[in-house]
Order: structure tokens, then sequence, then C-alpha cells
């Protein structure tokens, strides 16, 4: 090839390339005409590769061109890359612009359940007065859910309409109470021990039933401990929990494991004792059961009735929440309706 073809040769992949680069939109595209160009492979580089086929005293002249030829290119190439740089910098910036006028983002802020709530308040309670809360399995032995307690064989509560059974020996046990003989068959008095958590009773579910619902059961155990420790604990916990002004009603019952027995009711949170249609006119409330532990419960875990005596209470976890904040469906607890969440 003499110089004169090299010369009009290299014009004209001049001008392609450059035609090419001026065209380029973007960087990834003025990547790939370099690589067209200038790289291994490339067009400029094919060219070069084919010196050997000249003479001798032509070689260094096309050298000469062949390499100003990529400098120009090259120099090209660096102009089409900054400004592409910039004009890419630009819009990714106009793209990733904030509107500060716009109103913010209002992110949704999760919320206690209420009765996760109710229950931490019970704890920080009974903690308060002495107790330590333990923990009891929600699937119980037959043993500690009713013989222990001194339930007689033909209790009501015992029978399979009432109780969810998983063998003939385990059930889901139908009160918190279970834990007393558990912890009393394993500890010596005096003993301060509260638990709560979720019980289960065969029961249709209505606004006012459930099958799964929530206790708070305490019990204390200690050389002469009387009626009115019990009474002065509960005293105290109604006021922390429903405020300076609640009163507390006492009125005989019977539970099997207690002698003697008592319904424990609080003055109505509503209506402050006065009389309302959430207490049906009465001025109170239902709380639970309690009374001191019959002499039966510690003969069986091998405490002393003649040394010790002790009392005991349960009380219905989800009825506080339902006076405090007056709601009126025990099944909204449960269903998880995020605009009744948000209203506690």
């Amino acid at each position: 090839m003499s110089e004169t073809g090299v010369r009009d040769s290299l014009d004209e992949l001049k001008t392609a390339a450059k035609s090419s680069i001026a065209e380029a939109s973007s960087l990834s595209e003025l990547a790939d005409i370099e690589t067209t160009y200038l790289g291994r492979k490339g067009q400029l580089t094919q060219l070069l590769r084919g010196v050997g086929e000249l003479p001798p005293e032509e070689r260094p002249t096309f050298g000469r061109l062949v390499n100003e030829a990529r400098a120009g290119l090259e120099q090209a190439l660096a102009d089409r890359r900054a400004a592409l740089a910039e004009t890419e910098g630009a819009q990714r910036l106009r793209a990733e612009a904030l509107d500060v006028t716009l109103p913010g983002r209002f992110y949704t802020v999760g919320r206690q359940h209420p009765l996760s709530a109710t229950m931490d308040r019970i704890k920080r309670i009974f903690l308060g007065l002495g107790y330590e809360i333990v923990d009891s399995p929600e699937i119980e032995r037959y043993h500690y859910n009713f013989e222990s307690l001194n339930y007689p064989e033909e209790h009501p509560a015992m029978d399979e309409q009432m109780s969810f059974y998983v063998t003939d020996d385990l059930l889901l046990r139908t009160q918190t109470t279970a834990v007393q003989a558990r912890i009393m068959e394993s500890r010596q008095p005096p003993l301060r021990i509260c638990t709560m958590g979720r019980c289960y009773r065969s029961d249709e579910v209505d606004a006012t039933h459930s099958h799964t619902f929530h206790q708070v059961d305490c019990f204390a155990v200690d050389e002469d401990i009387t009626f009115a420790d019990l009474k002065g604990t509960l005293y105290n916990f109604a006021r922390e929990m429903f405020g300076p002004d609640t009163q507390v009603r006492f009125r005989p019952d019977y539970f099997p494991f207690v002698e003697p027995g008592a319904e424990v009711a609080i003055t109505c949170v509503i209506c402050g004792g006065e009389g309302c249609g959430v207490c049906k006119s009465t001025g109170w409330l239902e709380l639970g059961g309690a009374g001191m532990i019959h002499p039966n419960v510690f003969r069986q875990v091998g405490i002393d009735p003649e040394q010790y005596s002790g009392f005991a209470f349960g009380l219905g976890i989800d009825r506080m929440p339902m006076m405090m904040y007056r709601i009126d469906d025990l099944r909204l607890f449960l269903e998880n309706d995020i605009r009744f969440l948000r209203q506690v």
C-alpha cells in the first residue's frame, strides 16, 4: 500500500470514528465505540498490524500516521466522555432531586396490643408488691390442673365438654391456678408467686365469652398469713390498676382450692359505682375469685397446714382493658383489626 493509500484509509477511519464519537449518547455507548476502533481487535489496531506488508522505507511513515490517528481519536473520546459525564450527572441529579415543599411521609408506628399492655402493667404492680413472676405450661397435666387443687371427681369443670384434652393425662390448662402445686412441691415457704397467660375452655364464642382467655394468678404462703393480707393485697392492686378511688368488694363464693372463698369485685370504672349499663346498674364489676388456700392443697405438696397458711386469687385479664377502654366485644382482642388497635 502506498503512502497516499495509507493516508486515505486513515482519513476514512478517522472520519467514521469521530462521527460515531460525536453521535454517542451515553458513556456505555462511547465505551463500545472505543473498543470498536482502539481495542485489541479494533479497526485502527488491525490497520497497524498490516505494517509488515509495506516496503521497509514506508513503514516509519505508516507507523507515524497511525499513531497520529490514534492520538486524535483518544483526544476526541476524552472530550466526548467529559461532556457525557457532565450531562449524565446533571440528569441523575434532576432525577434524584427532592421537592422539599412536599409534605413529609408518615411512617406507621407499631403499638402494643391492649392485652400485652395490660399484662405488663399487672407485672409491674405485683413486682412492686414483692411477687416473683413465673411462667407455667399451657399444656398441663390433669394432676396439676384439677387433682392437686382439691377438685372433687364430680366437679363440672372436669367434664370433657368444658376442657380441651390432648391425652387422658394432658389438657390445655383451664386456669393459671395450675401453677400452685408445681411451685409448692419444689420450694419451701415463704412464697410470693405470680403467673399469667392464656387459658382454654370449651365455650361458645360471643361478645363476652371465648374459648381462649387470659388470667393472672397469685398466691402467698408463709406463717400467720390471714384473710386481711389477701384483702390488703387486692386493695393495693385495684387502686394501682384502676385508680386511687377504686373500692373492692368481697362476697362469699366457692372454689375447691380455697376455704373460705370469695368473689372479688371493684367499683365500676365507668360510673364510679353509681350504676350504668356496663355494670348493669349494680355499681360493681367482677374481677375473679380469691380465698385462703385449702389445707388439702398444702397436704398434697407436703406443706404443714398447721404451721403455714396462704391465700390465692385468680383474676380475668381480658375484662380489665374492656373496662378501662370501654370495649364491648371480647372478640376484638383476637381479630387483629388494625382499626381497633389504633384506637386503644
